[in-house]
């Protein structure tokens, strides 16, 4: 048996259709439209094309607008994925099987890299996301009005609502696998869902690398606004340091990891979620009632990724939900007819509902905003 592909590994990709036998170690091509299941190449599509439309708009945000944070949140994104996903794909080569072990593995997607681990959806997912968020919390004016800090917890939020509601689906339609045989990091869970995940990755993440982008590259040095080489080193160091804020995050929880303490888990992973939608919604209260008073505008070009892609992304992933729904109301003890197990649907309607909060709040602003512009001729 190869070390790409161990007996854990063998399990879940059989469990998701397919062999992680003979995979090739850089990249394999698919047929889009012969994968496990049809929503599969629509969900490349929105991840791919909303990371493509984030590159785009951080770019003109750097070259015409002069600000670099959009630019060197997307490509942070990407350093954190290549310091925190190998790990995760394959412990054994970093000799983590005993701290970490085997946690999930991804289907099979049209283009797939490093042994079929690492969909290019999956590469995408995180500067899409992470695009998202902070342009939700800036187009609602969170950061010139409470600063860095309290717009990073508010991007922590909005990746937590907008995140769930793909997590919360993803195994039931087989996008992925967790491993239900690791309950060192899988437990405890929200149905099908590990709650370390929904901590620490669905909104820890996104808000630690938003916090270190504005302090490391948001700010101006002594002679003034960055060079370009002193924002690619920044965001290396960002995309670096955000899995090492992670850890810190995880030490209240981890700190009961083992000896029937899983109860003691759920409970402080409970707390620090309930705080992160306490300081969300608080947030975004706030953004609603200073939208009346708030002079700051939102040019048209730079409010175009918000106004835009949050509804689509929203939009296809009640989509993808209305699809699922019949297996899922079929399921017996949380597994479906098909075999896969369902998320929790009472927390992903929660997120819908703040994420619709959030796009109407953004909607509301921009275009009050820009009908406050006086007409050029």
């Amino acid at each position: 048996m190869s070390s790409s592909c161990d007996a854990a590994a063998e399990r879940l990709a059989g469990k998701l259709g397919f062999s992680c036998h003979d995979a090739h170690p850089i990249v394999t091509f698919r047929n889009p439209f012969g994968l496990e299941n049809g929503t599969m190449p629509f969900l490349e599509l929105l991840i791919i094309g909303g990371a493509v439309f984030a590159l785009v708009h951080a770019w003109r945000r750097w070259r015409r607008d002069g600000d670099p944070v959009n630019i060197s949140l997307w490509f942070a994104s990407l350093v954190y994925l290549a310091v925190i996903e190998p790990p995760l794909y394959f412990p054994g080569w970093f000799g983590l099987e005993k701290q970490v072990g085997m946690i999930f593995s991804h289907n099979v997607f049209s283009v797939q890299f490093m042994y079929d681990r690492l969909p290019l959806y999956i590469v995408a997912f995180y500067p899409a996301l992470s695009q998202l968020a902070y342009e939700v919390v800036r187009a609602l004016g969170v950061f010139a009005r409470r600063g860095l800090l309290l717009g990073s917890l508010a991007v922590a939020f909005t990746c937590q609502v907008f995140y769930e509601i793909f997590d919360q689906l993803g195994p039931q339609l087989k996008w992925w696998a967790w491993n239900p045989g690791n309950e060192m990091i899988n437990k405890p869970s929200l149905a099908s869902v590990p709650m370390n995940s929904m901590f620490l990755f669905a909104s820890v993440s996104f808000g630690a690398m938003t916090y270190l982008v504005g302090r490391l590259v948001g700010a101006k040095d002594g002679r003034g606004t960055l060079s370009g080489r002193r924002i690619s080193l920044r965001t290396v160091a960002v995309g670096v340091l955000t899995p090492l804020a992670m850890s810190v995050a995880g030490v209240p929880s981890n700190a009961f990891r083992g000896g029937g303490h899983l109860g003691i888990q759920q409970a402080i992973i409970g707390a620090e979620l309930a705080l992160v939608w306490l300081v969300g919604l608080c947030l975004l209260a706030d953004a609603w009632r200073a939208r009346r008073t708030d002079p700051a505008p939102v040019p048209a070009a730079s409010s175009l990724f918000a106004r835009i892609y949050p509804a689509l992304y929203l939009g296809v992933h009640i989509v993808f939900w209305l699809i699922a729904l019949p297996a899922y109301f079929a399921a017996t003890n949380g597994i479906t007819e098909h075999g896969t197990p369902i998320g929790s649907l009472w927390y992903a309607v929660l997120c819908a509902l703040a994420a619709t909060g959030l796009i109407v709040a953004v909607l509301r602003a921009t275009v009050s905003r820009r009908a406050s512009e006086p007409v050029r001729s």
